[in-house]
Formats: C-alpha cells, structure tokens, sequence
C-alpha cells in the first residue's frame, strides 16, 4: 500500500452482514434454515434508490471489490482497477453492492461455518448450491437494503451467468444486465477442467474426505494444483509467450525437477498463494455450480425460448483471446436476446490476454464500458 491512498481508490472500506432466518429451499432440494450473507456497498444511495449497482463475483472472487481494510493493506480488492471514483462503475455516480456468495469462504454462510445441528463445521456436508441459490439469496439481501430495482447488475465470467439468472429469475429486479466473458452453459471442455481440479482436491491425503477441518489439515497438494490448472486456462498462449517464453530462472538447465522455467516458477507462486486463502470445500462448490448452470435446460437447451422472461436492457461483452469462455459463447447469449427483441448492446474487445482480461483495464474495454455506464447512469435521478 502506498503512503498516502491513490486519488482514485475508494479508499479504507469495510464489510457488513446481514443474518437471515427466512429459510431458504435450495436447487438440491435442502434446506437452509437461517444463513448469512457478507456484503460491502460503495458510494451513496441516492433519494430515489435508482442508482444501484449490484456486482456479482467469479468463482475465486469475493464481495470485496475495490478499496483497502487498513492502511498497511497492500492488496486492494479484485475489481479496484474498474470500481472507485471516477473510474468505470463510478462510485460519485453509483451505490455499488458487492455480496460474497454462499457457499464462499470470506464471511458468507459456507463450509467453513458452523453447523447449527452439529455444532461443527459443515464441511463436506454443506450442501451444493447453485447459480439460482446465489440469485434467490441476492434478492433477499437487495429487499434488506431497500433496493426496488438495480440500476445494472454487472459479472463476468461466472459472475455474468449469475446476471442472466437474475434477468430470468427476477425480471422487473433490474434496468441493466451486463454480462461480461460469461455463456449461458459450460462446454464438456471446461466440465473436465473443473472435475480435474476436484479430484486432485478430492484424492489429496490430507482432504479426509471434506473434514479436513477436524484434522486440523489443509488439502495443500491438491488445492495447488487445482488452482495452477485453473490459471492457465484463465490465460492465452499469447500472453504467456509474452510473459514467461522458455526463460530460464537461472539461465541454465539443472536436470532436475525444480523449478527451471520462469512459467514453472509463476504458477507455482500463484498456488503457493492461493492456499490459505481460499477453501478447498467452496472451490468443490464452486466449481460444480459452474457445472450445473445451464438455464435453458427447462425449456429443452432454448435459450431464446427461457430468455422470454427477460426485460433488462443487455451490455454483453468478450475478448477475442478468451479460449474458455469464447466469444462464439456471448453470440449464443446476444443471438437469444435478439430473438427476443430486446435492447442489446455488444463488443468484443481484442486481447492477447485470455479469460483473464475481463479483470484487467484495458484502453477498448475501459472506453466501451464507461460508454455504456454513462447511459445507465444517466437513466438515474440526480
């Protein structure tokens, strides 16, 4: 963290919960009798309550967006690139919302929480929820704010199959649907990406079976590994070439199996911090509601056909370079909104950069973005 905070940082933020007793009946058909839901918020409601901004978070993400905990914070939150003053989702113009899902490892209601008949952590036994579970929670906690109707409700990646749900489950609930590097299902592809990341979680020694908790263990071997696979399909060839090339660390080879290659060195610091970090239970859970999403389902895979239900005016966004999330995948969402007649928006950004640039601020994504913000907020009451 530098001495003073950058002008354009929201600045020192801190997080609110919000306890729930209302049951709430899952996709899996159980039931959660109470619950909670850590959120942070952003800027100022203003009288009308018409500028609100929900942000819907990807599969490692949190509810921390933008900003700092303390001043010798060194890592703001995982959009501050995009969320604060001035910025894209202006924080003088917007009340922006961020909510850690459940079944998440950062305060919301999960795994690593205590169950109420066992009085232990649930564990493996938390059940597994869904995108529409996370939506239904959503809407519980836009009520407890006050919040008639977001201004825009804003993800990518899985964050933005969270905003299709919302533009299905709770039509009216939004003006504005901005799915970004998102699709409307996952291809047989990236299911056996995320089950390679599950078994190397489910077959480390020290997972016991999801109660890892008990044995005062952590899944380290695994979770290292399921989170240097997810990166590099997070990133483009390209972009890795750039970066790391066949570099050598020491600028020779060793004949071992250390780490030589400067990319070897890169992933293995990407895990090396994500353990600790993240739960190894909620990255099961994540990845299997990654799996499961596919609302078109119902209606016999038409998506045109479930996006009926739609109203929300659409900002729908890829990058070129994103090979697992493609931009053939954002024309399946835009082909079903046209088909619908709606308001549709959308642009692909040319990136070297993979999944990942949907994180990044980049110039055409910066200016493409903003563009469209600026009409969201000016259908706000100053």
């Amino acid at each position: 963290m530098p001495e003073t905070i950058p002008q354009d940082s929201i600045g020192l933020v801190k997080s609110s919960t919000f306890h729930f007793d209302q049951p709430l009946s899952l996709d899996c058909g159980e039931i959660l009798d109470s619950y909670e839901l850590v959120y942070e918020t952003y800027g100022e409601l203003n009288e009308s309550r018409d500028n609100a901004i929900l942000v819907c978070h990807a599969l490692s993400g949190t509810h921390h967006l933008a900003g700092y905990y303390s001043m010798e914070d060194r890592k703001p939150g995982w959009w501050e690139s995009l969320v604060g003053p001035g910025k894209v989702i202006d924080t003088n113009r917007f009340y922006v919302v961020g909510v850690n899902n459940l079944g998440g490892c950062n305060g919301s209601t999960g795994p690593k929480s205590i169950n109420p008949k066992t009085n232990k952590p649930y564990g493996p036994d938390f059940p597994i929820v869904t995108v529409s579970d996370w939506v239904e929670s959503q809407s519980r906690l836009t009520q407890k704010l006050g919040i008639k109707q977001w201004a825009a409700v804003i993800g990518g990646s899985l964050g933005g199959m969270q905003v299709l749900q919302w533009a299905i489950d709770f039509p009216d609930s939004l003006r504005h649907a901005i799915v970004i590097a998102a699709a409307s299902k996952l291809t047989a592809q990236n299911i056996a990406f995320n089950e390679v990341a599950r078994q190397a979680i489910r077959t480390d020694p020290a997972f016991h079976e999801g109660h890892y908790y008990e044995h005062n263990t952590i899944p380290e071997s695994g979770l290292r590994i399921a989170r240097m696979l997810g990166h590099l399909t997070y990133m483009s060839d390209d972009i890795m070439a750039e970066k790391f090339g066949r570099a050598l660390r020491e600028g020779s080879i060793n004949f071992d199996y250390g780490i030589e290659f400067q990319v070897e060195s890169y992933l293995r610091h990407q895990a090396d911090s994500f353990v600790g970090t993240f739960d190894a239970n909620t990255y099961l859970l994540m990845t299997k509601a990654l799996d499961y999403f596919d609302p078109a389902a119902s209606s016999g895979s038409d998506l045109s056909a479930v996006l009926e239900k739609a109203s929300a005016d659409f900002f729908v966004i890829s990058f070129t370079s994103d090979w697992r999330f493609s931009p053939q995948r954002s024309h399946e969402i835009v082909k079903a909104l046209h088909d619908n007649d709606l308001n549709v928006s959308y642009a692909e950004i040319e990136s070297h950069h993979g999944h990942d640039a949907f994180l990044l601020a980049l110039p055409q994504y910066l200016s493409v973005f903003s563009a469209y913000m600026d009409r969201v907020a000016s259908e706000c009451t100053e």
